[in-house]
């Protein structure tokens, strides 16, 4: 089981991504991304979020927002479980981010953006404010279907 965050950082209308194309053997390359990352021991979800953005961004945010939780079953031979944030508060510079090239997309250009299947789907929510809990079912890349719940 693998415990991470997502963090979708706004401003004026745009939204800060991450087109990743830096690591090699990265199950994201030539996707577009929020930020974030894996748990460290003894984390919160909100001191991880915190933490990868930083290191992937150099910005350090203040009151990220907790939009939901994201489950994908067994991809690529894991159980992840996502907490996914928006944050609007921030300081800090943008720096040359070890995940790929960050950009700061409009918002409305984001769904046209090469991201995961599921991430069209849940964006959405977020920007409508739904506080969600949803399970994705992939084979390989391929999301094969979805379940969720609101609050």
């Amino acid at each position: 089981m693998i415990l991470a965050t997502l963090c979708y950082i706004k401003r004026d209308g745009h939204t800060l991504m991450v087109y990743r194309n830096k690591k090699p053997n990265d199950i994201h390359e030539g996707k577009w991304n929020g930020l974030g990352g894996k748990f460290e021991a003894g984390e919160t979800p909100e001191d991880c979020v915190r933490r990868e953005v930083q290191e992937e961004a150099g910005l350090l945010i203040q009151n990220p927002r907790l939009h939901g939780l994201l489950m994908f079953p067994k991809f690529m031979g894991n159980d992840w479980y996502v907490f996914v944030f928006t944050a609007t508060e921030f300081s800090g510079e943008l720096i040359d981010s070890p995940e790929g090239k960050l950009e700061w997309i409009p918002d409305e250009k984001l769904l046209s953006l090469n991201l995961w299947e599921s991430d069209h789907i849940f964006m959405p929510w977020i920007e409508k404010g739904d506080f969600f809990s949803a399970k994705f079912d992939y084979e390989g890349v391929n999301m094969t279907g979805y379940e969720v719940t609101f609050y």
